[in-house]
């Protein structure tokens, strides 16, 4: 468990120090006996409402303005219980074909993905520079797993965010994953919307980016997001066809 608490303190101390939003601090991370702990600020949160939820917005692009100079991050962290590969590139494709699916991919043969589907996703990965022919994304501090569980609110309505998996990529990955299992308000599309307008191509480049955490979903929980799997793949195979 260790491992995984130093990453979880390590990503909210990245959070933490850009200062666009909200996150807990953590008062210890280490060994303990035979075990680990981690101790983190205990907050009072709610579900993201519509002014919560714009707030948020507006910080997010705050926190995506946070520019590294390479795509990646100094250490692995985790994504889910599973480990997330980081290290640094110049280029966004090559990491995120390196780093983020072909990771995955190998998890999903290894744990009884139909090799047809496999082979399909690395046909997927070896292109996957045609979907940046247009579009250059700076490498932006992501929180890097932001679906509705990670993020709530104050009382006071200041927007909370937690359980990171932070690295440095295109901006558009979190508003992905944020868009995979519904649950923000559209108050924050709309606000991060104004805050930073997104790129045309972005509706296409969603379906690749999610693509990763639902494989991640497949190797953590099982063949209910086999097919799932199957149409993002087919669909993003066909685009690069056309």
């Amino acid at each position: 468990m260790l491992p995984m608490f130093t990453a979880e303190a390590t990503g909210l101390a990245a959070l933490r120090a850009a200062g666009a939003i909200r996150v807990p601090q953590v008062f210890e991370c280490g060994a303990v006996d035979e075990g680990a702990r981690i101790e983190i600020e205990f907050l009072d949160l709610r579900g993201l409402d519509r002014v919560s939820g714009a707030q948020l917005g507006r910080q997010l692009a705050d926190l995506h303005r946070h520019a590294g100079k390479r795509f990646g991050f100094d250490a692995d962290n985790y994504i889910g219980r599973l480990p997330q590969e980081n290290g640094w590139h110049d280029e966004w494709a090559l990491f995120y074909a390196e780093r983020r699916l072909r990771p995955q991919l190998r998890r999903a043969r290894d744990n009884g993905m139909e090799k047809k589907l496999t082979e399909l996703g690395e046909s997927l990965a070896e292109r996957l520079s045609a979907f940046f022919i247009d579009y250059r994304p700076q490498p932006s501090l992501l929180h890097g797993d932001l679906w509705s569980g990670n993020a709530a609110a104050l009382p006071d309505n200041t927007p909370v965010v937690f359980d990171p998996a932070v690295y440095y990529g295109d901006r558009e990955a979190d508003i992905a994953m944020s868009e995979l299992f519904g649950g923000f308000p559209e108050a924050f599309y709309a606000a991060y919307r104004e805050a930073w307008r997104l790129d045309s191509g972005y509706e296409s480049r969603k379906t690749l980016y999610n693509l990763y955490h639902v494989l991640n979903h497949f190797n953590l929980f099982g063949a209910g997001y086999l097919g799932q799997a199957r149409r993002m793949t087919e669909k993003l195979v066909a685009e690069l066809r056309g």
